[in-house]
């Protein structure tokens, strides 16, 4: 991709609502504010989130135009004042938009070092999924070992995460997703048992799994009925994570259930988390790289696509067809790389 020194070219959303009006223009470059980072990027991850964004469904709304994507990989290209990180640091990162662009601008704090067992495609897909997962599981769900865990959505970037994590954790992993091609992606990420949601209610099939007893903790990022279905075959003193609302109904709780059964309904947000407890934020951080360089997770990736390819990207997410993560390689124009 051929950019001169003064710009670069990125993805901008001028209206809220169909991400097909995307269009990808020529902006100024502009030298990094105190605390801030410049990236050379070099791949971007596109996920269903980045969807609803642009689409204005998403519960953070940037102010208009504004460029999507919210992880990428990359190089360090400049270094504003105060910024102990060198140009030419590799790094992965996570911004709450701006990642569908040649060029990031972001704090030095949003950027972590890129594990040398990762290329940026794999950095590029990292964060987001594995900061949900040890956020929803390690936090604020207190997974333990031997503990039965139910993962709706299993196959998806977020599912296998969670799978892949809980393993190592220690849990016994009960996942779901729907045809043999994503059930066997969950295997692969180690999953003790799976099961098809095309199976229908699969209540009765968790309950026979865990000897009636139910699931200890249920990781949701589907909503609606599943939530709905969920809580009938979760265990006492069991922990529902509620993920996000993938269906599209925000399902509501009858309360006398969660004192019968006294289990917890907990919200998880991953970012918001790290925001609202920087310190609880650094130590997933941490944990995270150690267990990456350790080769213990690496996240499934479904596919590369070229820059000029982002909306049949999203057209493939809302297929509900990806198994893993959907990455941009930035540095293809139309399929020809540019050295």
């Amino acid at each position: 991709m051929n950019t001169s020194a003064a710009t670069f070219k990125a993805y901008r959303c001028h209206n809220l609502g169909d991400y097909h009006d995307l269009v990808i223009e020529d902006l100024p470059r502009q030298e990094p504010a105190a605390g801030e980072v410049w990236v050379r990027n070099h791949a971007a991850a596109i996920g269903f989130p980045d969807m609803l964004m642009v689409q204005g469904h998403y519960q953070f709304k940037p102010p208009l135009p504004f460029i999507p994507g919210m992880e990428f990989a990359g190089e360090i290209a400049a270094v504003g004042p105060g910024v102990q990180r060198a140009v030419g640091d590799k790094v992965m990162a996570t911004v709450r938009f701006g990642a569908f662009a040649e060029y990031v601008s972001t704090a030095a704090d949003n950027c972590l070092p890129l594990p040398e067992t990762f290329d940026f495609a794999t950095g590029a897909t990292y964060l987001i999924a594995y900061k949900t997962a040890y956020v929803a599981l390690a936090v604020r769900g207190n997974l333990k070992p031997g503990e039965t865990v139910l993962i709706h959505g299993a196959a998806g970037g977020v599912g296998l995460a969670a799978v892949e994590l809980a393993k190592a954790l220690g849990a016994r992993v009960i996942g779901m997703a729907t045809g043999s091609h994503k059930l066997d992606a969950v295997r692969s990420k180690g999953a003790d048992h799976v099961i098809d949601y095309a199976a229908g209610s699969f209540r009765k099939a968790v309950k026979a799994l865990t000897a009636g007893r139910g699931a200890d903790v249920i990781y949701d990022p589907i909503g609606g009925d599943i939530f709905d279905e969920s809580l009938r075959c979760i265990a006492p003193f069991g922990r529902m994570l509620v993920i996000g609302f993938a269906s599209g109904r925000i399902p509501v709780v009858p309360v006398n259930y969660a004192l019968i059964k006294q289990y917890a309904i907990i919200g998880v947000r991953a970012g918001a988390y790290g925001r609202i407890n920087p310190q609880g934020g650094r130590e997933v951080e941490q944990a995270l790289v150690e267990m990456a360089a350790a080769g213990t997770l690496k996240p499934r990736i479904h596919s590369r696509v070229p820059f000029t390819k982002v909306v049949q990207a999203f057209d493939e997410i809302a297929s509900r067809k990806v198994v893993g993560r959907i990455v941009i390689d930035i540095d293809r124009w139309g399929g020809a790389r540019n050295d």
